[in-house]
């Protein structure tokens, strides 16, 4: 199985390419970049592989919530590559991908997610572990880091909302400070592993239906198909 996967959700930037149960990628912490360092980040793996995108069997993209700039980035170049090889594509939550990372790091079962949303709001969910795969165990939302719920024991906060507003969420949750990263940023190697879950679930797309997730205003773009 060869899948390759991006992100551009924050100021990172990040691609991953899946062969069977090897895994390379290329991260870098670059606002505003994104669009120069994308394409050839995912050049570069596919030179070193030695693969062309026509003999990869499928892709992966942060679908969002998160910058609305980002999340379509990412969107478009995948649904560019996709529609282009006749590739089907797994979209997968930013929120998922953020836990998906601490539980390949810190064997994290329990996480609440969430992104700076800008505007004193945060983009959040709450993430459990099912089979070596973070999932979302309930809606993604977007409020006031205040509002946000308190959380059962052992849960992880990780993500760049809980470095915008840790002393708000910590004490809305109830997560300690020594289970919070707010440092922690997502990563294309766990947009892969997460895409090829949904894929070998039967959950990819077609590249028209390759859409972005904003949560914000319901926010949404065409496919660049239209």
């Amino acid at each position: 199985m060869k899948l390759l996967a991006v992100d551009t959700t924050e100021d990172s930037c990040s691609a991953a390419l899946g062969i069977d149960d090897e895994m390379r990628w290329r991260f870098e912490i670059a606002p505003r970049r994104h669009s120069e360092l994308i394409l050839p980040m995912i050049d570069e793996l596919l030179n070193e592989a030695g693969l062309t995108v026509q003999q990869l069997d499928a892709l992966a993209f942060s679908r969002g919530p998160g910058s609305f700039t980002g999340v379509r980035i990412a969107t478009g170049v995948i649904q560019g590559i996709a529609l282009g090889a006749d590739l089907p594509v797994a979209p997968v939550s930013t929120l998922a991908a953020l836990a998906q990372g601490a539980w390949r790091t810190r064997g994290a079962m329990q996480v609440l997610s969430a992104l700076d949303a800008r505007m004193g709001e945060v983009y959040w969910a709450r993430c459990l572990l099912q089979d070596g795969r973070m999932v979302v165990d309930g809606p993604e939302c977007v409020s006031k880091p205040e509002t946000v719920g308190s959380q059962e024991k052992d849960t992880w906060g990780i993500g760049s909302g809980w470095g915008a507003y840790s002393d708000e969420l910590r004490e809305a949750t109830g997560i300690p400070a020594v289970r919070v990263r707010g440092e922690w940023r997502i990563h294309a190697r766990d947009v892969a592993s997460l895409g090829l879950a949904a894929l070998l679930a039967g959950e990819a797309v077609a590249a028209e239906e390759a859409l972005p997730v904003y949560i914000r205003n319901n926010v949404a773009v065409k496919s660049v198909s239209s």
